[in-house]
């Protein structure tokens, strides 16, 4: 009896959440809303003369209004100009490009495949966090792709299908802040954290890098945490499969798909030794023999965290990824023209043009922001109060990754939440001592522990329609039900990396230390 009251209020907070989130507009129409307030906020608080001291220059921040004549003079001449020279949209589609040749060449659903097809019966489930895991590089793929076969692969070795598919969506979902490789969403964030950052120094720059070394560890840890709640609290809670669903037959390779592996495999070679040969120290060892030896490092000081490598980053994804893809889809058979490539980076295009009109709103937003100095006002505030309250910096932390996480639960998208939240937290983050690379970092951690629990998730409907297979009565709590400890561990074990490595004081990236100094 208290196990169903148990369920009923459970269900009734779930009904709550979904029911409010789906009475959010769409995420453009919010930054569109949002830009209106800000020029209706930045007519009020200059008519409080609201002002502030900023504690770098020690100059006087009042604040502008966009409710004047001139405030409409500069909305209307610089529209054009937020849109284009907003930073996050052109690293984005440029990545988008390579990635698209990967996935219509069909490279990216290949490498799963072969990923979680090869792997020992004993490592499965953390093959498949683990996949699930580098597939968030590439956008859907994780989703349509890997979540419905780890579903298949653990019907098929009589398993319970549902705890396979739980296993792929907690690595593709929950683990969307880890990875060995860099994917879209890095020089997306990035670009909104540099115009943030630059609320207090205009010449504070952030690299698509900046998390990598957190996110490298992060991929083992995740999958490891990933796999024991598979093992230790899923499986067993489900029991043995009992439905009607039939174990399909997992495809091994096809000898074309074989040959377009070995194609991939002999370029990457090639490519790493061009990277190494284009990034290696210019002078010493014996690396120093070679003509040309490190030509993508800077020029003058031989440097490579300031080098053409680091900044040219989101260039060399789109060509890595698009090379790979080329060479899959000769050897594959997949693309026999030019046509075929083009034809793969344009569909990728196709998927886009919901992102553009979201980022001409959200582009407007962070412009006004910035112009009427209300981000730098509200975080020296905020920064002071936070301040006098005497946080210490791993409460403070905390209390952002936590902030992220429940607004996770109302907004879906990553970059749309990110947008809202990095001019207020990042200036006021710096002024209380962190770098923006360690506020993006914590915002990510937030974000990723609960959307494998979050009703607005843009693909959660898709994970009930796959579990609605296996098991037909599933929906929202049943997914939710199931996800919840993996959420938990995560955020548990993400914590305590964030601790660690505050205490220890490591970079989180190339050149991303975890603290600034104003």
């Amino acid at each position: 009896m208290s196990e169903n009251n148990n369920k009923s209020i459970v269900e009734k907070i779930l009904g709550g959440i979904e029911k409010v989130g789906n009475k959010l507009p769409h995420p453009a129409t919010l930054f569109a809303l949002f830009a209106f307030a800000t020029i209706i906020l930045s007519g009020i608080v200059s008519a409080f003369n609201i002002s502030v001291i900023h504690p770098g220059t020690q100059e006087t921040v009042e604040p502008v209004s966009l409710l004047s004549l001139e405030g409409l003079h500069m909305i209307l001449r610089n529209m054009v100009d937020n849109f284009t020279g907003f930073a996050p949209l052109g690293t984005v589609l440029v990545s988008l490009l390579g990635i698209g040749i990967m996935e219509s060449s069909g490279l990216m659903s290949t490498g799963l495949r072969l990923l979680v097809t090869s792997a020992p019966e004993k490592m499965l489930t953390f093959a498949i966090v683990f996949a699930g895991i580098l597939s968030n590089a590439a956008s859907e793929v994780g989703y349509v792709v890997l979540v419905p076969l780890g579903a298949m692969i653990f019907l098929a070795v009589g398993r319970h299908p549902i705890a396979g598919l739980a296993a792929a969506f907690a690595g593709v979902s929950g683990g969307y802040s880890a990875n060995l490789i860099l994917g879209t969403i890095d020089p997306l964030l990035a670009g909104l954290s540099e115009e943030a950052a630059n609320i207090i120094d205009p010449s504070y720059e952030v690299n698509p890098t900046a998390n990598y070394y957190f996110m490298f560890v992060s991929t083992f840890i995740i999958a490891a945490a990933g796999t024991w709640m598979t093992e230790k609290i899923v499986v067993p809670r489900l029991g043995e499969y009992k439905g009607e669903a039939k174990a399909e037959k997992i495809e091994r390779l096809t000898p074309d798909e074989k040959r377009g592996i070995k194609y991939t495999f002999y370029t990457f070679i090639v490519l790493v030794i061009t990277l190494l040969w284009s990034t290696v120290p210019i002078e010493g060892g014996i690396w120093s023999s070679i003509p040309g030896t490190g030509f993508l490092r800077d020029p003058e000081t031989g440097d490579l965290l300031r080098s053409p490598f680091m900044s040219g980053i989101v260039a060399m994804i789109f060509l890595i990824a698009g090379i790979l893809g080329i060479a899959y889809g000769i050897g594959a058979r997949t693309l026999r023209s030019n046509e075929d490539v083009i034809k793969g980076m344009g569909k990728s295009m196709s998927t886009m043009g919901t992102y553009i009109v979201l980022v001409f709103f959200a582009a407007q937003f962070v412009a006004y922001f910035n112009w009427t100095n209300l981000g730098l006002i509200f975080a020296i505030q905020g920064a002071e109060f936070i301040g006098s309250v005497g946080m210490g910096r791993i409460p403070l932390m905390i209390s952002l990754v936590l902030i992220a996480s429940v607004i996770n639960l109302m907004i879906g998208s990553a970059s749309a939440k990110w947008a809202i939240m990095a001019p207020v937290f990042i200036p006021m983050f710096m002024l209380l001592g962190y770098s923006p690379e360690f506020t993006q970092l914590a915002y990510r951690v937030g974000d990723s522990v609960t959307n494998i629990i979050a009703p607005m998730m843009s693909y959660f409907a898709l994970i009930v329609a796959f579990m609605e297979k296996y098991e037909p009565k599933a929906g929202i709590g049943t997914v939710i039900a199931t996800m919840l400890p993996y959420s938990f561990a995560f955020l548990i074990v993400w914590l305590t990396m964030l601790i660690i490595w505050i205490l220890l004081g490591i970079p989180i990236g190339p050149g991303a230390e975890l603290f600034y100094t104003i």
